[in-house]
């Protein structure tokens, strides 16, 4: 029988590598009181939280070097967490030098100057031997494109996130084939990676181009046993940020990412911009009170491909972007993986039954997905 241990054992070990005596931190967050949270989701993030600290205990006694910690839920994914997670992975000493020279407010707020994340990185590179060593992120939001998370991975750390994760898929889109997951990831990332520009287009209505020249798309295959690696847990996509000001069309939306939408929202694309919302669902108030937030939030930030096979749940948009077949396009922020945009918000959205076309330097093209079919 598969237990929850056995899953643990399989997180650390397979997907992490991690050895004895390594510095691991595990961390969660708790549900703010303003948190207006559906009955199912209230109990599956008091799981996450009770699942995260047996993660920790279980690392603690394998491998003898493990901190938790947990915080307040931020706002929102792309948002920075607070000091208390910063101490717990980088040390007191490097914190209290990002205090002191006026950066961490900076960071925390995305308004640092490329000088002062350079001089962060430095600080937190010559606190190495205090700095997290291995991170499972089982935070409910996001802080994969978050300067916290980049500035761990330049200090050598191996960073998995987990947003909005649900325990019960360490029994299915977890116990993937890493291998055979890892070998189709690759493949696809080298064909995308020949295009200067891709089109996907699904039945739902859904049409968009996405420009590429100059950007890479890097494989996200679960295996994160490099120093300085990071990607998501369930894994299995390919992504890319693309070139800012190219992204053209519509995007029509069935899915939040954590819900079925009651009627589809159609978001008209223009110069790399959601520039218009077309539909009444009540998810566009969501997305209107985003974008008057800051006008950087209507950027076109991502474009993955999701190629795990055990993933099937298209209500949870950590599992969802993985689906194999499917595409998701996501909204804000992308300055950590290869973009120029930064800003406290990064929401993905999927669609289902895509075709996928890249467009090669000389005009050919290479179609990589038909209809949902990964065409090899």
């Amino acid at each position: 029988m598969y237990t929850l241990e056995n899953a643990f054992q399989s997180l650390f070990e397979v997907n992490m590598g991690v050895r004895s005596g390594e510095r691991i931190l595990v961390f969660s967050d708790t549900i703010r009181l303003d948190e207006d949270l559906s009955p199912s989701d209230r109990t599956r993030r008091m799981r996450l939280l009770e699942v995260a600290r047996e993660a920790a205990a279980f690392a603690y006694q394998a491998f003898g070097n493990c901190r938790f910690v947990s915080f307040a839920a931020t706002a929102a994914s792309g948002a920075e967490p607070p000091e208390n997670l910063w101490r717990g992975a980088f040390g007191d000493a490097a914190v209290d030098a990002l205090i002191e020279q006026g950066i961490l407010s900076a960071l925390l707020a995305k308004q640092a100057t490329a000088d002062q994340v350079k001089r962060a990185e430095e600080i937190i590179v010559a606190a190495k031997a205090e700095v997290a060593q291995v991170v499972i992120a089982l935070s409910n939001n996001s802080t994969s494109h978050t300067r916290f998370r980049s500035l761990m991975n330049r200090a050598g750390c191996r960073f998995a996130s987990l947003p909005h994760f649900d325990p019960e898929m360490f029994f299915s889109s977890m116990r993937v084939d890493w291998r055979l997951l890892s070998e189709r990831t690759k493949l696809l990332a080298e064909r995308i990676n020949r295009a200067v520009e891709v089109r996907v287009a699904s039945g739902n209505g859904t049409r968009m181009r996405f420009g590429k020249k100059g950007r890479t798309a890097a494989g996200d295959d679960g295996l994160l046993t490099a120093p300085g690696s990071f990607g998501n847990l369930p894994a299995g996509e390919v992504y890319l940020a693309p070139v800012e000001g190219t992204s053209e069309g519509v995007m029509v939306l069935d899915y939040a990412p954590m819900r079925k939408l009651s009627s589809p929202l159609e978001l008209i694309v223009r110069d790399g911009r959601v520039v218009e919302i077309r539909g009444d669902e009540p998810f566009r108030a969501v997305l209107e009170e985003k974008f008057a937030q800051s006008p950087l939030n209507r950027n076109i930030a991502e474009l993955g491909i999701g190629t795990n096979d055990r993933a099937s749940r298209p209500d949870n948009i950590l599992e969802a972007e993985k689906i194999l077949g499917t595409i998701h396009i996501a909204l804000g922020d992308n300055s950590s993986f290869g973009g120029t945009v930064s800003t406290p918000f990064h929401e993905d959205y999927v669609f289902y039954g895509p075709t996928v076309t890249a467009i090669l330097e000389d005009g050919t093209t290479d179609l990589l997905l038909d209809g949902g079919k990964m065409m090899v």
